[in-house]
């Protein structure tokens, strides 16, 4: 697309954006569809128009021109979107306001709500109400009661193993789980997030409890802000705290056992490859849901994120597949393929009133400006399974999120992954 008309789009997109945003404020105009829970169902016919009216429109959405190459073939995902991560430009779309159960997804949501709460390392001793309503097959970590674990552990829990139990001992950290609930869905309002609603905090299957394409890939993007976010989503392996015995000497000890990510285009598997520069962010798989993924990828300076949702085809990590295609599929056309939406800023920054960036908090590390407590750095990459279990991690320096000018809502290019450091084939 030439430089002028590809200004262009941006700005009436942009503009949209913020007119959309106007609109949303009014009475009434935040009700969204009925949820779709059922894997048979097929997409409203009419869905919501946030990031643009094409994204609204059922079935696939892309400007196919001379010189942008065709979508993969055999794509079986029920919703699916190709974003750029820093201009926010949607380069296709497939029923990305599809309201459908998002599974452990939407962890993305409760750690963007929870991480800034306590610094990582303060501790907590897990005592039995904290483990409480962990639903039946829930993926675990291996918490212990009157085990003690920073909050860093935790985070680790939820991240690579996906851990319901950490889910829930930092839900009774934060109040419990229905104020943890209740501000999880205050967040996804304000980041526009408008077609989720969550019931639980780890994303358990629950009536009612939904989420899109569209949204998972908001709440993504906001999530990747904070520097702690990034380092967690990007990590391939940790050491987690075990459980105190007594030795031979009846001596009380307390070792350790190591966790692996379950994100397979960060730790691979045998039908999957590691995916050359991917960096997180977060799978799921339930019953209602499906297998689901929000993945977040750079290549030559260009940042994408995917989501893919409930793909009909009964294979081994078919929602890895599909999105490694849609990657390859996004790289290749970044830059020629008129967007067909974007991903629109959260209230605040159009109201004006918004924070000019990720600004530094006790459960941040760090804030956008890529500074940290303690003189922290970067993440740099690490040797895999070495100590502290970073893995290949990110190596990110900050960047401003927003810029606001006029009342408007600007991304600035370089936001927000500006050094994801290259990835090796195999951890």
């Amino acid at each position: 697309m030439p430089a002028p008309q590809k200004t262009a789009v941006r700005s009436l997109l942009v503009t949209s954006a913020v007119l959309l945003s106007t609109a949303l404020t009014a009475p009434g105009a935040v009700a969204a569809p009925s949820p779709s829970t059922s894997p048979s169902a097929t997409p409203p016919a009419k869905m919501s128009t946030v990031g643009g009216p094409r994204l609204g429109q059922p079935g696939t959405q892309v400007n196919l021109a001379g010189g942008v190459p065709v979508l993969p073939k055999g794509l079986s995902a029920r919703s699916w979107i190709v974003a750029d991560a820093e201009s926010g430009e949607v380069l296709a779309a497939h029923n990305a306001h599809w309201r459908l159960a998002p599974a452990s997804t939407l962890k993305m949501l409760f750690a963007d709500t929870l991480l800034p709460k306590w610094p990582r390392s303060e501790k907590h001793t897990v005592v039995p109400s904290d483990l409480a309503g962990v639903g039946s097959g829930s993926s675990m970590v291996g918490i212990k009661e009157d085990e003690t674990y920073t909050v860093h552990d935790l985070w680790l829990g939820v991240f690579l193993r996906s851990g319901n139990d950490a889910v829930h001992v930092l839900s009774a950290m934060n109040g419990g789980v229905e104020n943890t609930v209740r501000q999880m869905n205050e967040h996804a309002e304000e980041l526009q997030a408008l077609d989720t609603h969550a019931v639980s905090p780890d994303g358990y299957d629950a009536p009612g409890q939904v989420s899109s394409a569209y949204d998972l890939t908001l709440i993504a993007r906001s999530g990747l802000q904070k520097k702690d976010f990034r380092e967690y989503c990007s990590t391939v392996r940790a050491k987690f705290p075990g459980e105190t015995k007594k030795n031979k000497k009846g001596k009380k000890v307390r070792g350790s056992f190591e966790i692996q990510n379950t994100n397979r285009l960060l730790a691979g598997a045998s039908d999957v490859p590691v995916y050359q520069g991917i960096a997180g962010v977060k799978n799921g798989n339930t019953t209602n849901a499906g297998a689901t993924f929000t993945g977040v990828a750079e290549r030559d300076g260009r940042v994408l994120l995917v989501t893919v949702m409930n793909p009909e085809k009964d294979e081994s990590n078919e929602v890895y597949k599909e999105t490694a295609k849609l990657f390859d599929w996004g790289f290749k056309a970044a830059g020629k393929v008129e967007p067909v939406g974007e991903l629109v800023p959260p209230r605040s920054a159009v109201k004006g009133a918004g924070r000019p960036g990720a600004s530094a908090s006790p459960g941040e590390a760090g804030g956008a400006d890529g500074t940290g407590a303690a003189g922290s750095k970067p993440v740099a990459s690490a040797p895999a399974g070495g100590s502290g279990g970073m893995g290949v991690a990110l190596g990110i320096t900050g960047g401003v999120l927003v810029l606001l000018a006029g009342g408007v809502f600007l991304v600035n290019r370089r936001w927000p992954l500006p050094d994801l450091v290259r990835r090796r084939s195999r951890p």
